[in-house]
Parts: C-alpha cells; sequence; structure tokens
C-alpha cells in the first residue's frame, strides 16, 4: 500500500469541507419563490448573470476528467492530445450564432432541455424521445469520467489502496453520498455557488504550476528535449515511434476532424445546455460566449503537464503504467504537500461541479421528455421536481456502479461514443432555430443513420487494451483519409435528413405542428413575448 500523505490528504479534505457546506447552503443563495418548481431546481430559476453563468460553465465544461486525461494524452502520445485546446477555441463563435436564439425561444415557452425544444418546434414526441434518451445516454460515461478523476487523486495520496472492497472505495462512496445529498437539497444552485471555489482553485493551481515545476526541472527547454527524446522511442509492437511534438502531415485530417466535429458537440451535451437556459438574459449568454474562451488559455498551459510529466519522470520505467496518474503523481512529486492538497483538491472539486450539473441535465431530460410526456401527462410542476430530484440520484448510482463494476477503459471509450452519439442530435436543434424547412420524420431517420453507422465503426476498432471501441477514428468514405467517425457520421445525417425531406415534402407527408413564432428566437427578458408565454408545467 501507498503511505498516506497526510499533509495533503487533511488540505483535500479542509476544501471538501467546504465545498459541502456551500452546497447545502445553497439552497438559501438566491432563494427561489417556490422551491417545488422545475425551473427552480433544475435550471437555478433562470436567474444567473454573466459571472455566475461563466463559472457555471467553465466549472460544467472544463471537468475533473479535463484536468486529468487532457495532459495524460499528451504525456502518452504528444502533439494530437492537443487538439483539446482548438476545439473549444472552435466551438464559441459557433455557438455564439445559435445559443442566444435557444436560450429565448426556451425563455418564452418554458423548455427546460434541448428535446423540449424539438418537440416544440416539430411537433413530434418520438424526435423529441430520442434527442432525449440521446443526452441521457452521452451523459452517462460523462459522470463516471468524474469519479474516475476523483479515483486518480485518491490513488495518489494514499487513501482506500488496501483492504476489501468497501473500504478500497469507501472515500469514493463518501464522496458521492455528499454530491447526491447537497445536489438533491440544492439542485443547480449548488454547483453553480461551488463553481466558483473549483475555478478559483484550478486558475491558481495551472498558474503556479507552469511557473514554479519548469523551474524546478531546468526550463522549458529541458522539459521539451526530454518529452521529444521520449516520443522518438519506438513502440516494438508498432515498429513506429509513439508519438511526437509535432503532428505528422499523416494525422491532420484525425486531428482536424476530431477538433471540429469536438466543437460541434459541445454545446449538444444536455449539461452544457442546461447551465446555458439558467442564464438571465439573452446578451448573458452572449457575453458569456465571448468571455469563455479564457477557459481555453487555462486549458493550454493545463495540457502542457504531459510534457512537465515527462521530464520529471513520472512513470518511467513502470511496465502498464496508467496515465491517468500522471498530473496527481506530477503535483506530489513537485510541489510541497500543503500544495498538493490544494492541487488535489481543485481536481476533486472539479469532478463534483460537472457531475452534479450533469445528473441534473439527464434527470430534467427524464423527467420532461419520457415521464411527463408518456408515463404522466398531467404532473405538475411539484410532481416533476420530485421525479427529478429521485432521477438525478439515480443517475448518480447508475456511474457509481459503472466505474466501481467496469474496467476505466469502457468508461474512456463510452464516454467517447457519447461525443460521437450526442452530435447526431445537431441536425435537429440547431437547424431547428433557424428553419423549420427539414421534416421530422427525415430528421429522425438522420438520427438513426448517424447513431448505427458510428456505433459501428467504432465497434470495428481495437487497441492494446481493449477488443472494441478502440478508438474514434476511421476511414472516411470517398474521400479515403482517415478522420473523426462521429464527424462522418454526422454528415451522413444531414444527407440523409436533406434527402428524405425533399422525397417527403414532394408526398405532402403530415409535417407536425410548430408551436414556436419568429419571434421567439429573438427575445429578451422583460421583452413583451415573455409576457404572455406559457408556464414550463405547460409547455407540452
Amino acid at each position: 500500500m501507498k503511505d498516506v500523505n497526510w499533509v495533503a490528504l487533511t488540505v483535500f479534505l479542509l476544501f471538501f469541507v467546504l465545498v459541502t457546506v456551500m452546497g447545502f447552503l445553497a439552497s438559501r443563495w438566491r432563494k427561489a419563490d417556490d422551491a417545488l418548481h422545475l425551473d427552480e431546481w433544475g435550471l437555478g430559476g433562470r436567474s444567473f448573470g454573466t459571472w455566475i453563468t461563466w463559472f457555471l460553465l467553465g466549472g460544467d465544461l472544463y471537468t475533473a476528467y479535463t484536468f486529468i486525461a487532457v495532459p495524460a494524452a499528451i504525456y502518452a502520445t504528444g502533439a494530437a492530445g492537443f487538439f483539446a485546446v482548438p476545439y473549444t477555441i472552435i466551438a464559441y463563435p459557433l455557438v455564439f450564432l445559435f445559443l442566444p436564439r435557444l436560450w429565448s425561444v426556451s425563455r418564452v415557452h418554458g423548455y427546460v432541455t434541448p428535446a423540449d425544444f424539438v418537440r416544440g418546434r416539430y411537433g413530434s414526441k418520438a424526435l423529441s424521445l430520442v434527442v432525449a434518451l440521446t443526452g441521457i445516454l452521452a451523459t452517462m460515461p460523462y459522470i463516471a469520467l468524474q469519479l474516475v478523476g476523483i479515483q486518480a487523486v485518491l490513488d495518489v495520496l494514499g487513501v482506500g489502496g488496501s483492504g476489501n472492497w468497501f473500504m478500497k472505495d469507501l472515500p469514493l462512496f463518501l464522496a458521492f453520498g455528499v454530491l447526491a445529498a447537497y445536489t438533491y437539497s440544492s439542485g443547480l444552485r449548488a454547483p453553480a455557488l461551488i463553481a466558483f471555489v473549483k475555478d478559483t482553485l484550478i486558475y491558481v493551481v495551472i498558474i503556479v504550476a507552469v511557473i514554479y515545476i519548469p523551474m524546478r526541472l531546468g526550463g522549458y527547454g529541458h522539459i521539451f528535449d526530454s518529452a521529444a527524446q521520449k516520443f522518438s522511442t519506438v513502440n516494438p509492437a508498432t515498429g513506429k515511434p509513439i508519438g511526437s511534438l509535432i503532428l505528422g502531415e499523416k494525422a491532420h485530417w484525425t486531428y482536424a476532424t476530431l477538433a471540429f466535429g469536438s466543437a460541434l458537440a459541445l454545446f449538444m451535451y444536455p449539461h452544457s445546455v442546461t447551465g446555458v437556459l439558467a442564464s438571465k438574459s439573452r446578451n448573458t449568454v452572449r457575453r458569456n460566449m465571448a468571455i469563455m474562451p479564457a477557459y481555453s488559455l487555462m486549458l493550454g498551459l493545463l495540457a502542457l503537464l504531459g510534457f512537465m510529466a515527462i521530464a520529471a519522470g513520472v512513470g518511467k520505467g513502470v511496465k502498464g503504467y496508467n496515465n491517468q496518474l500522471a498530473v496527481p503523481q506530477l503535483f506530489e512529486n513537485m510541489f510541497p504537500d500543503w500544495f498538493t492538497g490544494v492541487a488535489f483538491a481543485a481536481i476533486g472539486i472539479g469532478a463534483l461541479v460537472p457531475a452534479a450539473i450533469m445528473s441534473i441535465a439527464a434527470a430534467n431530460l427524464f423527467t420532461r421528455n419520457v415521464y411527463k410526456e408518456f408515463l404522466n401527462p398531467a404532473a405538475t410542476p411539484a410532481d416533476e421536481t420530485k421525479v427529478a430530484k429521485v432521477a438525478s440520484l439515480l443517475v448518480k448510482v447508475g456511474a457509481l456502479v459503472f466505474v466501481l463494476l467496469m474496467d476505466k477503459q469502457a468508461a474512456i471509450n463510452l464516454q467517447l461514443l457519447g461525443g460521437l452519439w450526442i452530435l447526431q442530435t445537431a441536425v435537429s436543434i440547431v437547424a431547428g432555430l433557424f428553419t423549420r424547412w427539414f421534416h421530422r420524420w427525415a430528421l429522425l431517420a438522420g438520427w438513426a443513420v448517424g447513431m448505427a453507422y458510428g456505433t459501428w465503426k467504432a465497434y470495428g476498432i481495437s487497441s492494446p487494451a481493449t477488443k472494441h471501441f478502440g478508438g474514434n477514428s476511421a476511414e472516411i468514405p470517398v474521400i479515403g483519409q482517415i478522420g473523426y467517425i462521429g464527424l462522418t457520421a454526422f454528415v451522413l445525417n444531414v444527407l440523409v435528413a436533406v434527402a428524405l425531406t425533399l422525397v417527403l415534402k414532394a408526398v405532402k407527408a403530415p409535417e407536425g405542428l410548430d408551436e414556436t413564432a419568429t419571434a421567439d428566437y429573438s427575445a429578451d427578458a422583460g421583452d413583451e413575448a415573455l409576457k404572455d408565454a406559457p408556464q414550463p408545467a405547460a409547455a407540452h
């Protein structure tokens, strides 16, 4: 068993206790007029201003797994791992075009989820259902990976490394229990409040790390030399270098399509939309899309930790070393124990915030688009809130069981699949914000083709770690280059939707009722369009 770092553990626990107290007190912060309303529990009363939304979205999108996985990918392969930086830069100008429209129409009609919008725009319960189920399916492994991030920190701290299975995972059980309790009690207000602590800690840790660690390692020149030396090592299994500091020409298509496809998918995730819909105004959304790239700067600095871990000799000579431990181990090796505790607290809290938002978003989808739509159409706002609270608990239990019973590689593979799956909802959501031209049945068929093709191609990819779902890139039909499967599936999705729409319009197939109006997409808080808006409970 690894010795427990008691100083780091104590600091870690102090911050954990702090955010736990904040989580429970959040129910009194910006106290709701009617706590038993899904608008209040699931969207924070749609009342968050620019800075709260900025911290909330930052805490939502830049997760503990980001903190662990991005530098881990660079530690393992080099330049290819940097795709996360350009994709977040690409994403914000794209979503600046359509997220304000989604906020406006959702505010007018009381939509809580993207599937609510799809239901109202196309008059299709089936299309709404598949968007909701896809969102839940893509979110589950994402929550599981937040728990994997906490596990990585606990492993390096030396906590829970021996004894029976219960004692080994007891710290994770406790973290899960606290997360479940304050999310149930305070809803979206809890992660919104805790995000201030989480993001502040992450900025402090990264700024200190990119200055202090290179000073101890002999500067960035030595760091990059060490990385180049490692990546030039030939892998006996493939006969090729294990990585590169500069992306090779053959990898350009893979890199570019993965970055672009990931950018398209980022704000299709239910938790991303939840953070946006919690904003109090259309301009709040627009301002946030303008200032969110500050987090991309942080992400670029964070990525450099992968090179620093190589220079520091983390995992060197250890057969089968777990790359996910590279950054936590780097922090423990380089920092004084007390600051190691601060860094681990940043990662741990960085798991709790997005896990809470993701579970709330998944619960909102189940409640509005499964329970209310199909099981209890007469559900009151209080009924919806009660069901959402229970659903959020079940989602977290499912993620915990997944982490405890399945291999960590399976969680990573499913998260990669989740990005592919959620991208297939973009046609229905984004196109619907600008045009009603697409036919609902064509969109449903396009979604099915994209999901089937993407899953089939991913299933056929093997890697040294797994027989199936071992990667996210394959040959692009017609072009012949290797590219991101999700983007290829998305293109097929669009082509099928366009072709079938032309056919269905030609035969005059029923279009479905559109309950939105042109003015709804530009309405802002206080506009006349909102004064006569239906209550959220009656949005369907």
